[in-house]
């Protein structure tokens, strides 16, 4: 017996049909930007970092053509508006006319490459976020039957890239709930959770690796006021990393012109980066080399001030590129900035209380720690950080320290980077 369908259910059918559709080819495009731009990035990065290690002068010249460049394109080809990351994203959600324009694929993609690989400190994961963002966007205003879709549209787009980044499709669903639409219906899960499958096969079929593939054996129960202990110093961390990326933007806007931002900003990456080269572009080659060599690292009085300076310099760079008008956000500096805050806390315990703590585990949950403080998104931090270790022992301790970073963050300072008040408090 055949059920007949009134006109609603009809149309409610035919919108579900295609919004499955649409989160399917948005999560392949979002995939196929995403991989493309991680690979470039990771290519060209390793070639200009080597070049400019033997070169020193080359420290001075590529920061000023990176960000002289990003200026030219921004002016003559994406309609002179600077990109502002993913603070574009949230006010395009709130209204229904403040849109995502097409040509913020290709700004955030081309900018966001060229910031990196010319030695800006930031990182590629902002500038896959608002370009996948704007993917869901434009498929969004294609069909009518979307026009209560943007949200959902937009998320499915933003986690399809955030999954391909760091190869973990929760990671993606959880950013897009606890960042972007900061609330869950069944059209949100449908479109995020097809977007994301269809990533995580993508980049199951070109068999790609997590960026930083640990082994990962135990943890102890003994060292968890430890793990407490670095979520509270993340938590501060963090609070200096939004404070700083806020102070240089209100400084920087004090100057005349924008061609005197480009110089003092490539003045300061370029000094930063001649006295500590670990702080070159979004830094993933330095925590891959303290990660895979973490139980052979012992303090010395250099290390020491060495990994102070990164932790102490790394906001410091990250603020000014992206004041000079470099594409980016606070992701990668934040999980790099983990990673040498968990290795010295670490060392100092295991010298100076004889704490045997290990220090891979504290690296890693430096990583999300500083991240959860960062975004104010503990559960995304937490996935993310698994999916980019290729490891989930340490999700008790991970949880632990992304709750109390957030926490101790939140506290000091209410905002984050895309959430602050226009006025610095």
């Amino acid at each position: 017996m055949m059920i007949k369908l009134s006109t609603r259910s009809k149309l409610t059918l035919i919108k579900y049909q295609k919004l499955i559709l649409a989160s399917l080819l948005i999560g392949f495009l979002c995939a196929l930007l995403g991989d493309a731009l991680k690979k470039l990035t990771e290519h060209y990065e390793d070639i200009f970092f080597k070049a400019a290690q033997a070169n020193w002068l080359l420290c001075f010249l590529f920061p000023l053509f990176g960000l002289s460049i990003v200026y030219i394109l921004r002016q003559s080809l994406f309609n002179k508006k600077e990109n502002k990351g993913i603070k574009e994203v949230l006010e395009s959600i709130k209204t229904k006319h403040n849109e995502l324009p097409l040509y913020k694929i290709p700004s955030h993609f081309i900018n966001g490459l060229l910031t990196v690989v010319f030695g800006g400190s930031t990182g590629i994961e902002v500038s896959t976020v608002v370009a996948a963002a704007t993917v869901g966007s434009v498929i969004q205003k294609k069909d009518r039957m979307f026009s209560g879709l943007k949200t959902e549209l937009i998320c499915a787009g933003i986690a399809a890239g955030i999954a391909t980044l760091f190869s973990s499709p929760i990671a993606g669903i959880l950013f897009s709930f606890e960042v972007i639409s900061k609330k869950m219906t069944k059209e949100f899960l449908l479109a995020t959770t097809l977007a994301v499958s269809t990533s995580f096969t993508f980049n199951y079929i070109l068999n790609e690796e997590s960026l930083f593939p640990v082994h990962i054996v135990t943890w102890h129960f003994k060292a968890i006021p430890y793990f407490l202990l670095l979520g509270v110093i993340s938590g501060l961390n963090s609070v200096y990393l939004t404070k700083s990326v806020l102070f240089f933007k209100n400084k920087f806007a004090g100057f005349k012109n924008h061609y005197s931002r480009i110089i003092a900003g490539s003045l300061i990456i370029s000094l930063s980066i001649l006295l500590l080269p670990q702080l070159y572009g979004e830094g993933y080659r330095a925590v891959k080399e303290i990660l895979f060599n973490s139980t052979e690292t012992g303090l010395t009085f250099t290390l020491a001030i060495t990994w102070l300076g990164i932790i102490l310099l790394k906001p410091l760079i990250t603020s000014a590129t992206l004041a000079a008008g470099g594409d980016g956000g606070v992701f990668a500096p934040s999980l790099f900035i983990g990673a040498f805050l968990g290795l010295l806390l670490a060392t100092v315990l295991n010298r100076y209380l004889n704490a045997d703590v290990i220090p891979l585990n504290f690296m890693v949950i430096g990583m999300a720690a500083m991240l959860s403080a960062g975004i104010h998104a503990p559960f995304t931090a937490l996935f993310l950080v698994c999916g980019l270790t290729d490891s989930y022992n340490l999700m008790i301790p991970l949880l632990l320290a992304c709750l109390v970073s957030k926490m101790t963050a939140k506290l000091i300072y209410p905002y984050t980077v895309y959430t602050y008040a226009a006025s610095i408090k």
